[in-house]
């Protein structure tokens, strides 16, 4: 057990734990963001049948338990499972798997409701210029891209503090798959509170200063290009 709080920052193991959990958690939301966010824009311009129902179920899964979809992973990944034979169960990417399936609803969904917004301003324009369907949809996506960057942060939260599922198809295994909210539980249940405290105040740090970064390089970009 760790006594001394301020060395354990020091401790080589905190960083291995910090540097894989931003490896897996920054994958997953550049992959919710490369899916999510054409989706949420098809969406938003899109009008066919069944549009409605699909938007309600994208926003019902924003609130999709992580368990379940840690279950269902783990399912899929399984040697049993229909993509068991890509070994990927208990390794970092089946990890950055269940946080993509958890984050892109809530990336889709943000991002559909933003642009839904902003096609009511550029619709006429756009239909005057012939320009139509997914095409329509990326040109307003392109124009508000700096307004989508909650949605990108509020997917980062949920993957950054996600436990439940990545515990699951990942295993917790020390060295391999262990990320920081997988180890805060861990040994604040073995009564290793000073591990648990230090990588709980980093994990704090960490997203204050992705906040923080994404802020300002999204305000230094409208003062640029307006």
């Amino acid at each position: 057990m760790h006594t001394d709080f301020p060395g354990i920052l020091l401790d080589p193991r905190l960083w291995q734990i910090v540097a894989l959990s931003l490896q897996v958690s920054l994958s997953a939301v550049f992959l919710a963001m490369v899916f999510g966010l054409p989706l949420g824009a098809a969406l938003a311009v899109g009008r066919f049948p069944g549009r409605g129902a699909i938007v309600v179920v994208l926003n019902a899964l924003m609130g999709l338990p992580p368990v379940v979809v840690g279950l269902v992973v783990y399912l899929l990944l399984s040697r049993a499972g229909p993509l068991g034979e890509l070994g990927l169960l208990f390794t970092p990417g089946a990890m950055v798997f269940a946080q993509t399936v958890l984050i892109l609803p809530i990336v889709a969904a943000l991002c559909r409701q933003a642009v839904e917004d902003a096609w009511r301003e550029y619709e006429e324009q756009l239909r005057s210029l012939g320009v139509h369907g997914l095409p329509a949809a990326l040109t307003v996506l392109w124009d508000i891209r700096f307004s989508l960057v909650t949605a990108v942060l509020a997917g980062l939260g949920r993957a950054s503090a996600e436990v439940g599922a990545v515990m699951i198809v990942g295993g917790n295994i020390d060295g391999v798959t262990r990320v920081m909210t997988t180890a805060i539980a861990l040994e604040t249940s073995k009564g290793d509170l000073p591990l648990a405290l230090g990588l709980g105040l980093v994990l704090i740090a960490v997203v204050l200063a992705v906040n923080a970064a994404a802020h300002l390089v999204k305000d230094a970009a409208q003062r640029r290009f307006g």
